[in-house]
């Protein structure tokens, strides 16, 4: 059984930057489609962004030009860099392996 362990959460002003990563482990095979997914109290679990193992990303309108998502395929790692964060983008957010591995989340808060 796959686990997925995310790091890099924590508290933020708005505008500020925050870098996300998540470890799979153990993997046999590969790994295609990788992700982040975010919950905000009282909302159901949204897309952030995805990316393929040949790094083909699909990213939510609402962080399109802020987030940006990576991956090492050799580590079996992705990363989400979250720039221009607003409080808006406070949630808990968790990786994913598609379609239904997820891993624990991690709390992110954009506030001054």
């Amino acid at each position: 059984q796959v686990q997925l362990v995310e790091s890099g959460g924590g508290l933020v002003q708005p505008g500020g930057s925050l870098r996300l990563s998540c470890v799979a482990s153990p993997t046999s095979g590969y790994i295609y489609v990788m992700g982040w997914y975010r919950q905000a109290p009282g909302k159901q679990r949204e897309f952030v962004a995805t990316i393929s193992r040949a790094g083909t990303t699909n990213y939510a309108d609402s962080v399109k030009g802020r987030f940006t998502i990576s991956r090492d395929n050799a580590k079996n790692t992705v990363t989400l860099q979250m720039n221009s964060l607003k409080p808006e983008d406070t949630a808990v957010y968790y990786c994913n392996i598609h379609p239904n591995t997820w891993g624990q989340g991690t709390q992110v808060t954009v506030s001054s």
